[in-house]
């Protein structure tokens, strides 16, 4: 069984942020499953998915726990299904990254992305696997403004709606294949 965690913030306030391309791109990759997020819990909502073109169960998860406070969440969840470190992939922003560009790495530094920091405090290990979706440098603005913030040019938001839907086929180029399959055809 593998659990596949985008990260966002709840609540209107942040839908459509930069903050939140992970749980858009988990919504879009739930889409080609054809699941929803239908269960509450473990500090999140999260589908159980059993779809028999996927190779295993999966479990897809959106921690409620504002971004921050990730870990605790997908610890909780991790930890009841007894999904094991090398099972998990994690989905969230990356501003290091030009709009709509995604890479993927097996292990590493959070990258001063605090979700994800906040992911390997509680797991302890960095060897957690992960898609990282370009949202472009801040510019004038501070960091958190910025990804708390939507795009506003168009070219912006085609460029990360592309994002989402190649994070949303890793997803599924990586059940299908395996990691290193997605790695070597999206990090380019």
């Amino acid at each position: 069984m593998k659990l596949i965690v985008g990260l966002g913030n709840p609540g209107r306030k942040y839908e459509g942020t930069r903050h939140n391309m992970g749980f858009m791109a988990i919504d879009e990759f739930a889409s080609m499953c054809r699941a929803d997020f239908d269960k509450e819990g473990f500090k999140g909502n999260y589908a159980v998915v059993n779809n028999p073109s996927l190779p295993e169960k999966l479990i897809l998860l959106k921690p409620e726990t504002f971004m921050n406070l990730s870990g605790e969440s997908v610890e909780a969840i991790s930890s009841f299904y007894k999904i094991g470190i090398e099972d998990i992939i994690v989905i969230y922003d990356d501003m290091s990254l030009a709009p709509g560009k995604i890479r993927l790495r097996k292990s590493g530094s959070s990258g001063s992305h605090n979700g994800m920091q906040n992911i390997i405090d509680h797991l302890h290990t960095d060897k957690i696997k992960r898609i990282r979706i370009g949202i472009g440098e801040p510019g004038l603005y501070s960091g958190a403004d910025y990804v708390l913030s939507s795009p506003k040019e168009e070219e912006e938001k085609q460029a990360l709606q592309e994002g989402i839907g190649k994070a949303a086929k890793a997803c599924r180029d990586i059940l299908l294949h395996d990691f290193d399959f997605a790695m070597n055809l999206y990090n380019r």
